[in-house]
């Protein structure tokens, strides 16, 4: 995956680096973070657009974000693609949980799934939770998973 800031520059090392140096920086700084992982997705014709981002929050100070985006021609259903989703933020999750562990950093996973029965993506829900909680990180989903519904929507919209 390729990553970059929310300015549009390049993350030129790897992910788990950028992010060690982000924590050491904001927590040398004196801040308390918090991070969640969240991803969303658009259909636009043939092609799924992706987006995962890494929200970094500053206990009552702001944030900043680390963005991946990429688009596949691979065709999904409505549950599929949030699991998909949910998928690749447990991904990046993953990858970097020894870091949160080592810097007694806070993190949530965000999936843009609605937890209302009445929106199509709530099909999805029960088995993308059971994998979120199953893997032992907290677990956000629709109206408070802005990481996948507010940050990572706005770069697949």
């Amino acid at each position: 995956m390729l990553w970059r800031k929310f300015s549009g520059e390049p993350i030129k090392v790897p992910v788990k680096s950028a992010v060690e140096d982000a924590i050491v920086r904001e927590i040398n700084a004196g801040y308390k973070l918090k991070v969640c992982i969240g991803t969303d997705s658009q259909v636009h014709g043939a092609e799924t657009e992706f987006a995962t981002v890494i929200v970094f929050l500053r206990e009552k100070r702001g944030g900043f974000m680390f963005i991946s985006h990429d688009k596949t021609l691979q065709t999904y259903s409505i549950k599929e693609r949030m699991l998909v989703e949910v998928a690749r933020s447990i991904e990046i999750a993953y990858e970097l949980c020894d870091l949160f562990n080592k810097y007694d950093v806070d993190m949530e996973v965000h999936a843009d799934i609605n937890t209302n029965p009445q929106f199509k993506s709530n099909e999805a829900l029960r088995e993308a939770m059971g994998y979120i909680l199953g893997m032992g990180y907290a677990f956000k989903a629709k109206p408070d998973a802005f990481a996948s519904s507010c940050c990572a929507d706005k770069i697949v919209n």
